[in-house]
């Protein structure tokens, strides 16, 4: 499998290189909603690409990203259905 492929960057098509990682820490953001609901996300990578020949304006390389979203509800009692299980 290639490491590079192309990918369209905002708009434009880009050569991207494949980029290899491994989880450090995946913490979920913890969110108290005003209805008394608890949110709980994270993001995991799935995917990491190095946009070839673009650059921040201080010089470090731009990265394009695939993640897929993973969101934890905790509601209470009131909001829930009085049917479910």
């Amino acid at each position: 499998m290639s490491n590079r492929r192309r990918v369209n960057f905002q708009g434009v098509m880009r050569d991207a290189t494949i980029v290899d990682f491994e989880a450090d820490k995946e913490s979920f953001s913890t969110y108290i909603l005003h209805d008394g609901t608890t949110l709980k996300l994270k993001a995991v990578l799935t995917e990491v690409l190095r946009i070839e020949g673009l650059y921040q304006p201080n010089g470090d390389p731009v990265y394009g990203v695939q993640a897929t979203q993973v969101v934890s509800v905790i509601a209470p009692e009131a909001l829930r259905r009085k049917d479910a299980q």
